[in-house]
């Protein structure tokens, strides 16, 4: 008699998805986007204004996607709850643009900052040319993904690992801005902004925050099927709100608005006048160890969405087969790395790197987000039977905020990147075309 496939296992704990939604989130935005945020605000004031606005409209989608990851658990995230409520053809849309475009874009975006920096600290142009941080870019995804295909405990123990130093650098910009011991350069006040300034800003603010939806792939594998999925996803995204705004508070005390807008690396260049070279030395490690840490939690999430759709559309595909020795699925983790590696190979092409990651996947992910956030209405009123151990408080009226929120950001980014996005935008069309040669399973 034939074995039933096996299925995800619940061995995880609220630390555990904790580590991977502070992970995913808390990346290069901080350190990559905050000059750009600062450039767009004309007063200290307003850029606190758009940090914290930033934390509590993510908080708000969380709240979403907590209700649903509690009502409706599975190892798919998003993309379950996308192909519950729109049906599978959207279900499959998602799960492509998650393998092809966000979640593979976002690795070779990590990617090239970690390699950006540590070339940066040591010139290796000599061994591996003018294209050095490219190459160390992809041997930083091939060591990752072999860390995962080791097992999820390894994966785990590594993330919880990476957001210890995630955590400990954030806190570090902190002592920064009290061993300055000086006021802001620029007053803190709340200055007449337009409202295309405030667009732009917001678009890199949420860049910053993006990411934290993953943690849902998690639900399935939480000890606490009721409740642990909403605790971690809450607690998560509170402590990377708070070390957020100590951040921006440190950059304004060390730099000054003026400074962090003109800042091309403002963590590096406050420790620097905090603590010399040597402070600056560690900030480029811990930063590169940030974009490791997301990059690793990725590997954790993203290629369970791959499996749950290949499970769903096409379970004779290696890709819908869940190792149970490893707790991974793990030849869609070895085709999600397979495509960052050739993004990799396309932002050195054009030699964007960082900003040819951006373009490429930001019109996208916020596309799909908008449309998650609606599908928690369209499931309420579908499967009102349904045991929901959490419900959104304020409903509808906070689902509506946050949809709202990702249209805007939506049309923010297409403004924004503008030829960029087409690409990713085409890519996106290349899974329409190949939905007719998916087949609904029998049975």
């Amino acid at each position: 008699m034939p074995q039933p496939p096996a299925q995800p296992q619940r061995q995880l704990d609220v630390r555990h998805a904790v580590a991977v939604c502070v992970g995913m989130v808390i990346g290069a935005g901080i350190f990559k986007t905050a000059p750009l945020a600062a450039a767009a605000l004309s007063g200290s004031g307003q850029l606190y204004a758009a940090w914290a606005l930033g934390g509590l409209l993510s908080l708000i989608g969380a709240l979403c996607f907590a209700e649903m990851a509690a009502a409706f658990p599975d190892a798919g995230g998003d993309y379950f709850f996308l192909r519950r409520a729109y049906g599978r053809r959207l279900g499959f849309l998602f799960a492509w643009s998650r393998f092809a475009v966000i979640h593979t874009g976002s690795m070779a975006l990590l990617a090239f900052v970690f390699g950006d920096y540590l070339a940066q600290a040591v010139d290796l142009s000599p061994w591996l040319g003018a294209q050095a941080s490219a190459w160390l870019a992809a041997a930083l995804i091939v060591l990752l993904t072999a860390l995962n295909l080791a097992g999820l405990r390894v994966g785990m123990v590594t993330q919880l690992g990476l957001m210890g130093v995630v955590l400990g650098g954030l806190l570090l910009l902190g002592a920064a801005g009290l061993a300055l011991q000086r006021p802001p350069l620029t007053p803190l006040r709340l200055a007449e902004s337009g409202a295309s300034d405030w667009g732009q800003a917001m678009v890199f603010v949420f860049l910053a925050y993006g990411g934290w939806s993953d943690a849902a792939t998690l639900s399935a594998e939480m000890r606490d099927a009721r409740r642990g999925i909403v605790r971690a996803l809450l607690i998560g995204l509170a402590l990377v709100t708070a070390l957020y705004l100590l951040a921006t508070w440190a950059y304004l005390r060390g730099l000054g608005l003026t400074g962090l807008a003109a800042s091309a690396a403002p963590a590096a260049d406050l420790m620097r006048l905090a603590f010399g070279r040597p402070g600056e030395l560690l900030m480029i490690a811990i930063v590169s160890l940030t974009a490791l840490s997301v990059m690793n939690a990725i590997l954790i999430a993203g290629p369970r969405t791959s499996y749950a759709a290949a499970r769903d559309l096409a379970p004779s595909l290696r890709l819908g087969r869940w190792n149970e020795r490893r707790g991974t699925p793990t030849a869609a983790t070895l085709a999600t790395s397979a495509v960052a590696l050739a993004l990799v190979g396309f932002g050195a092409a054009t030699r964007g790197g960082f900003a040819t990651m951006v373009d490429y996947l930001s019109p996208v992910y916020w596309f799909f987000l908008l449309l998650s956030g609606a599908a928690l209405i369209v499931l309420r009123r579908r499967e009102p039977q349904a045991a929901r151990p959490f419900t959104v408080p304020l409903y509808p009226l906070l689902p509506l905020l946050f949809i709202a929120c990702s249209a805007y950001l939506f049309y923010a980014s297409l403004v924004y990147v503008k030829a960029g996005a087409l690409v990713g935008l085409a890519v996106l069309a290349l899974g329409a075309l190949l939905l007719p040669l998916m087949r609904r399973p029998a049975g």
